[in-house]
């Protein structure tokens, strides 16, 4: 037993003092079996006797070989890996549709692998093609751009793409996302129903589709309203820090020349605004200054005034997308696009709320 240790650990020295990745080979010699002896250990172990199968994976793992899925799913035809793609991971919105995706992937046997682009499409890039090199099934992305010229260009390779929080061209790919335009119409329409007449829409890059789309609402708003104005406050981004930077511009104003209600493009900027009116202790909310957000993320309820948001289905936006691109691995030539629209629901709370 001591010569065949003695061997065995020999054998193992040498594999691991290579420059190269520990191979299918180095195993089967380190474990003295054939090479098929090793695929079906790592894939039927059952059909490998116990004893066998103890060498193997003790050869594995003291030569801490790691497997090529890449390779083995692509010989096999298909994988258990999707790909996700969203604009900013560490805001809440996105971070739950990436669990709704997670948690349908999870009940279908599939794995999921998250990328942040932080709105840069070059970055986008390496992660689509990244996911493109370990062969996954498919990509769901939240586009930094358009999305038109990436998806096109996928599709030309026969990638599977799904676009999540953005529509597309039935003729295209699939999609699932909100109505926004609806969003931003009808949180503007609860502020003048409110009697507000000085709104003022925080928000931005306004390159961002979702921002565009719920300023577009929020204009069709103002243009049946009388009376009404609207301006626009852009954001250097769609964070909290961003919202307070608004917030205190605001504060600095003389009070005749603030705004009587703000409709942020997403809950991190409503938050941060709210924080510079509380934290200044000039502006008092909703009395003088009446606050909607959009998201309904999970501490909007539990911010210092509770928020009033626009309500998206983030989860089930994740979980769809799973079940489009899914659909399409299934049923190739004979799937169809679809494109799923959700509308979306104002919460109301006391940052809006007339008292």
């Amino acid at each position: 037993m001591a010569v065949v240790l003695k061997s065995f650990n020999r054998i193992a020295r040498v594999a691991m003092s290579s420059n190269s990745r520990p191979s299918v080979q180095d195993v089967a010699r380190l474990a003295g079996v054939a090479v098929g002896t090793v695929s079906n250990a790592m894939n039927n172990p059952e059909k490998v006797r116990a004893e066998t199968l103890d060498r193997v994976n003790k050869a594995i793992a003291q030569l801490g070989f790691v497997r090529n899925d890449a390779a083995r799913q692509l010989k096999a035809g298909k994988s258990q890996t999707i790909g996700l793609v969203v604009l900013d991971t560490s805001n809440p919105f996105f971070a739950e549709l990436g669990r709704g995706a997670e948690d349908r992937a999870m009940e279908l046997g599939l794995s999921l692998l998250v990328g942040n682009s932080g709105n840069d499409e070059q970055r986008e890039g390496k992660y689509i093609n990244l996911f493109e090199e370990q062969r996954m099934a498919g990509v769901l992305v939240s586009p930094s751009g358009s999305g038109t010229g990436l998806v096109s260009n996928l599709k030309s390779k026969g990638f599977r793409t799904v676009l999540v929080d953005r529509m597309a061209d039935a003729d295209l790919c699939c999609s699932v996302g909100v109505d926004d335009v609806a969003g931003g119409r009808t949180a503007v329409q609860h502020l003048l129903d409110q009697g507000r007449k000085n709104i003022a829409f925080v928000g931005g890059p306004l390159n961002i589709k979702q921002v565009q789309d719920r300023l577009a609402g929020a204009r069709e708003a103002i243009a049946g309203n009388a009376g009404a104005n609207l301006r626009i406050l852009e954001s250097s981004a769609m964070t909290v820090l961003a919202g307070r930077d608004i917030g205190d511009q605001i504060v600095a104003l003389p009070a005749e020349q603030r705004p009587d209600a703000i409709f942020a493009a997403n809950d991190l900027l409503a938050v941060g605004v709210l924080q510079a009116f509380v934290f200044k202790a000039q502006i008092a909310v909703p009395e003088d200054v009446a606050i909607v957000g959009y998201d309904d993320i999970d501490f909007a309820q539990t911010a210092i005034v509770a928020l009033s948001s626009v309500q998206q289905p983030a989860a089930a936006i994740g979980a769809t997308a799973v079940d489009l691109l899914v659909d399409e691995v299934e049923n190739g030539a004979e799937h169809k696009h679809q494109q799923v629209t959700f509308q979306p629901e104002l919460v109301i709370r006391a940052s809006s709320q007339s008292t």
